[in-house]
């Protein structure tokens, strides 16, 4: 762990929100030494029954928040091998990258897959002694006639007020409504897809030839197909199997809370791998969720400087990338860091604006990479298809060479793979993706700017 700095100057903040996002920053923010209130409106704090996956960019801060024991005790024996990629219909093999081992000697750490609640609680302990949580608390407005110090008011009529707010409270923010002065989700695309999740028990896989394989080795497996595609790993040490459907389809809200219709669902897969059809004829209850495009927002800050967006209230994810948890938290990560350097209140505004500067231009780009990679798994069958698939394949070969290379004690080729139909064999894709360190950028814009820093009004930084 590195080194934890604390303020000079202790603020008060209210996060509103206790999701994954919420939880990382009351943290983050916690233990730089500030006074952190969670306003929650739910009446019972958890996460909902699914797996997720952990790139090396997320498994990064959490390791270094000392949480590397709880992961590997959750998720141990399900560290992924491999991530393939297979045709919907008949479940061939077309592409496949290596994960355990190669990405930790590439980037520095691990690929980890959870189920959400595990990590949830993870954080919970994390963020548990930093924190004041206020349950069942919804929160009805903001107000901004004391610039110095912002409230809110909850549901009750009660008013509080704070130095700064962070609005971590997901894709239906009240807090963005201020920011934007739009209280629909702004500038969103439906994309006509819905997404399911289901969660199976595998205790009934090892009699089953069918199924045996998907715990044998713990692969990520992606069947991919015209219009559709589906995600499935094991969490919980091989005992429970994740799947993530998406298929066309018009569900009734942007949450992951609403239950789905098993009939639909099924019937959306009916012409897949015999083996999806196994494992869909096993599910008993699924959530559902529509899924947006959402372009990135002109600002993240209200103009009072004292009210900032953070995750899915600023940048919702679509889920073709897995990253969505990740830019959450790696948000977090830097206003903790920002904010453990704050002497004065003067100082909000400008480590917001900064804030900004260092997390805009990476979401946006993880945005347009989960886009892009919906448009590849769903291209309908056809050239296109076959040209992504003998593509896809190139790469594959290359992953299982190397593989066997480096078993033998050999070096890997370096093709890049750049533009690779299967962006987990994109080098360079990866390397940008998978590099990043929060407070190592904050670290490099400090150095540029902490002789500007102390100035209160808003200015333009190095990057």
């Amino acid at each position: 762990m590195l080194n934890v700095r604390k303020a000079q100057k202790q603020l008060n903040i209210l996060v509103v929100g206790c999701g994954l996002g919420g939880l990382a920053a009351a943290y983050a923010l916690g233990r730089a030494g500030h006074s952190i209130t969670v306003i929650e409106s739910s009446t019972s704090i958890g996460e909902v029954g699914a797996g997720i996956q952990i790139g090396p960019n997320l498994s990064r801060i959490l390791i270094r928040w000392g949480l590397e024991q709880r992961l590997k005790s959750v998720s141990e024996r399900d560290k992924p091998t491999w991530f393939t990629f297979h045709r919907y219909d008949t479940g061939e093999v077309i592409g496949m990258s290596r994960l355990e081992g190669k990405l930790d000697r590439d980037h520095g750490a691990p690929w980890h897959v959870v189920h959400r609640a595990d990590l949830y609680e993870m954080l919970l302990s994390k963020a548990s002694p930093y924190m004041n949580l206020r349950m069942n608390s919804r929160v009805t407005s903001l107000n901004f006639d004391d610039t110095s110090r912002p409230s809110l008011t909850l549901q009750t009529g009660e008013v509080i007020s704070a130095d700064l707010i962070v609005g971590a409270d997901g894709i239906n923010s009240v807090v963005r409504s201020h920011v934007t002065g739009q209280t629909k989700i702004p500038l969103s695309v439906p994309t006509g897809d819905l997404a399911y999740r289901v969660v199976l028990p595998t205790h009934t896989f090892t009699d089953d030839p069918q199924l045996r394989f998907l715990v044998e080795e713990p692969r990520i497996r992606c069947w991919i197909g015209p219009g559709r595609h589906i995600v499935g790993y094991c969490i919980r040490n091989r005992t429970e199997y994740n799947l993530v459907l998406v298929k066309p389809g018009d569900g009734h809200s942007y949450s992951w809370t609403a239950e789905g219709d098993l009939k639909e669902m099924r019937n959306g897969f009916n012409e897949w791998d015999p083996c999806v059809q196994k494992l869909l004829s096993k599910a008993d209850s699924v959530l559902e969720s529509r899924l947006l495009i959402c372009k990135p927002l002109e600002t993240w800050i209200h103009g009072s400087g004292r009210v900032v967006l953070l995750g899915d209230s600023c940048h919702p994810m679509l889920p073709y990338r897995a990253q969505g948890s990740a830019m959450a938290i790696e948000d977090a990560a830097v206003l903790g860091n920002l904010f453990s350097r704050i002497s004065d209140t003067s100082q909000i505004t400008p480590l917001l604006d900064a804030y900004e500067s260092l997390r805009h231009a990476r979401v946006t780009a993880t945005q347009e990479a989960s886009a892009r990679n919906r448009t590849v798994y769903h291209l309908p069958d056809g050239l296109e298809q076959i040209q992504r698939d003998a593509a896809m394949k190139i790469a594959m070969e290359e992953e299982i060479s190397n593989y066997e290379r480096s078993k033998d004690g050999y070096s890997p080729s370096i093709t890049d793979q750049n533009d690779n139909p299967n962006a987990w064999s994109d080098k360079s894709k990866n390397k940008e993706q998978f590099d990043y360190d929060p407070d190592n950028a904050v670290e490099e814009w400090w150095a540029l700017n902490r002789d500007r820093i102390r100035l209160p009004e808003k200015i333009h930084y190095k990057l």
